[in-house]
């Protein structure tokens, strides 16, 4: 699993940085932990539930040889235990001290060029836009997807797999009531599709 900060090159706070004159500026939110966890549970089952369909498989394998119900329980118990593990990969994201920075309580501004992550006058984290990977729209807020980051060299082509199918989506969470107009709201989402994050076809927001 990649952490937070090895994606797009991320770290903690630093001295503030400044953004254009013209940069959108948000008023201060904070994505909790609980938050973050029912959220991203919620998107990683919805992907993921067709692995959990491979232990099962496999526990239930020796029954063809030799008939049981002993080899049902074992399929249960297998999949109970990447159920578990899948889940402690989610919840894990936010005990770890390089993900702190995410659930700070920040303001945003934005630009062209950079995004600023901003807690007070004197400490901000900057992030441009390549180290986003994409962006989704949800009825109240925006979600900004991290980066993975990139795998070590001579990974075996195995765990790389594991690597990039088991990651934990990690994300900038923007509701759109933390924006000081409706105009700054369409301005940003303009911004997004500049940069194809989202789609041209999504048109204007209507706030």
């Amino acid at each position: 699993m990649n952490q937070p900060n090895q994606r797009g090159g991320g770290g903690g706070f630093r001295q503030a940085q400044q953004a254009s004159p013209l940069a959108i500026r948000t008023k201060k939110s904070q994505l909790t932990t609980d938050a973050y966890t029912r959220m991203v549970m919620g998107e990683v089952w919805k992907k993921d539930w067709v692995y959990a369909l491979i232990p099962f498989a496999l526990g239930l394998l020796p029954a063809i040889f030799a008939p049981s119900w002993w080899w049902l329980v074992l399929a249960v118990v297998l999949t109970v235990l990447f159920v578990l593990f899948r889940s402690a990969q989610v919840t894990g994201v936010t005990q770890m001290e390089q993900s702190k920075p995410l659930f700070e309580r920040m303001s945003f501004e934005m630009d062209q060029k950079q995004l600023l992550l901003r807690v007070g006058p004197e400490k901000a984290m900057q992030l441009t836009w390549d180290m986003i990977g994409r962006a989704r729209r949800d009825p109240d807020a925006y979600l900004l997807y991290l980066k993975p980051g990139t795998p070590p060299e001579g990974l075996a082509a195995w765990r790389l797999w594991l690597a990039r199918t088991f990651d934990v989506p990690v994300f900038l969470h923007l509701p759109q009531r933390i924006f000081n107009s409706p105009n700054d709201v369409k301005l940003f989402e303009a911004l997004l599709r500049r940069k194809n994050l989202l789609p041209a076809e999504a048109g204007a927001t209507t706030v």
